[in-house]
């Protein structure tokens, strides 16, 4: 295994990062080995990239970060409510392989987090990669919504639709005079200086002046928004906007910066000029969702790319809690993933340089890359435990 100081190459990694929210991500990584794994998506293909497991399949659109939490339920622009694969920063065109070897990682590197046994773990694997393999030889593209659904993202799903817009409101807002104003908690919402203000403000004012529903996005607050693992330390910003009228029609924005892909430095397939890395992030979304994500643009704000989203009541994410889940359920819900995961790389089949359905079909038909995998999965998590003592060891070092 590898012998190196994690803690400096994490640092190196996050150097132009907001150095205010930084002790948040360095807080995060240190709570287990699975959230250490989930934000240092760079350590993991600077190492697979020395192996020869990320030349064995075809070239596909993939979400580059693809773990056991990065599944969740979304808002589509077709306003249907879907379970899906939900965070595509790393996304790019590249192996096949690539997505599954990360997620086939994660299932080893949470079985301390899931408390389940390593033979347990292996299971799961096995069964993830034998899902994908059956459903994506079947060439059938599979959209999962309440009605087709089971298990624990039936529950998810069938839950999240008593949820509304007004209950999402009253989470993060407050009225003040028949006006609403962000709820800021220093935990999750921060306040911002009148400097940043203006700026996101004559940002979104002036995209908002090339749409027909301008007044849909009239903005009455902003602020700054903590959220997720590896973005932590962007900018990223919460808005409150008018939407179809106030108090309790207004709706929330999430605006944030998008990076390059850390993968970038490893790809070998030639990637479509992107405008801007948020027109990565979106047209890849859209390339592989069953519908995109509602109220998504790609914004140019002061030289970087921004993604704007709407903040939705009904989008939520799995959450891996110690006893959560029977063995049975986890069968289940990887099952779903697997099928969400072939689903996604069948859609994007044959576009902007992907490979074609059929060549897809057939790589599903031939079972020789799954013990490569599975053994790199369980050896890397090994990999990904002595990183995790040896982060926490020197970066909470005074």
């Amino acid at each position: 295994m590898l012998d190196r100081n994690v803690w400096e190459l994490v640092q190196l990694f996050n150097r132009h990062r907001n150095p205010i929210i930084l002790p948040r991500k360095y807080a995060n990584l240190r709570k287990n080995s699975f959230t250490f794994f989930r934000g240092t998506s760079h350590l993991f293909y600077h190492d697979l990239a020395a192996t020869p497991i990320r030349h064995l399949a075809p070239f596909v659109w993939i979400c580059g970060d693809l773990h056991l939490e990065n599944f969740g339920t979304y808002k589509g622009d077709d306003r249907q409510i879907y379970f899906g694969i939900n965070d595509f920063d790393e996304g790019a065109l590249a192996r096949s392989t690539w997505d599954l070897t990360r997620l086939v990682t994660s299932i080893f590197v949470a079985a301390d987090s899931l408390e389940i046994s390593p033979a347990d773990a292996q299971i799961l694997a096995k069964a993830y990669l034998a899902s994908y393999a059956t459903a994506l030889k079947t060439g059938q593209i599979r959209s999962i919504v309440a009605d087709n659904a089971h298990g624990i993202v039936e529950n998810l799903l069938v839950n999240l639709q008593q949820r509304n817009r007004l209950n999402l409101l009253e989470e993060r807002t407050e009225l003040i005079n028949e006006c609403r104003h962000l709820k800021f908690d220093d935990q999750k919402i921060l306040k911002i200086n009148q400097q940043s203000y203006d700026r996101v403000k004559q940002t979104i004012d002036k995209w908002a002046q090339t749409r027909p529903d301008s007044d849909f996005f009239e903005i009455l607050d902003i602020g700054f928004r903590v959220a997720g693992t590896g973005s932590l330390g962007l900018d990223r910003y919460l808005i409150l906007v008018v939407g179809k009228g106030s108090p309790d029609r207004n709706y929330l924005l999430d605006f944030k910066q998008q990076p390059t892909s850390t993968l970038q430095a490893y790809l070998t397939k030639v990637q479509p000029q992107w405008s801007n890395q948020a027109t990565r992030v979106m047209k890849i979304q859209q390339l592989v969702q069953s519908a995109p994500p509602a109220l998504a643009a790609a914004i140019d704000m002061n030289g970087s790319s921004y993604f704007l989203r709407e903040l939705q009541p009904t989008q939520d994410k799995i959450t891996l809690k110690p006893g959560k889940f029977t063995c049975i359920q986890l069968e289940r819900l990887i099952d779903i993933m697997a099928q969400v995961t072939a689903s996604a790389h069948l859609h994007g089949s044959g576009k902007s340089g992907a490979a074609i359905a059929d060549d897809l079909m057939a790589f599903g038909d031939n079972l020789n890359w799954q013990p490569e995998i599975l053994t790199y999965g369980q050896k890397y998590a090994q990999q990904v435990q002595r990183d995790y003592q040896n982060f926490c060891k020197h970066s909470s070092q005074p």
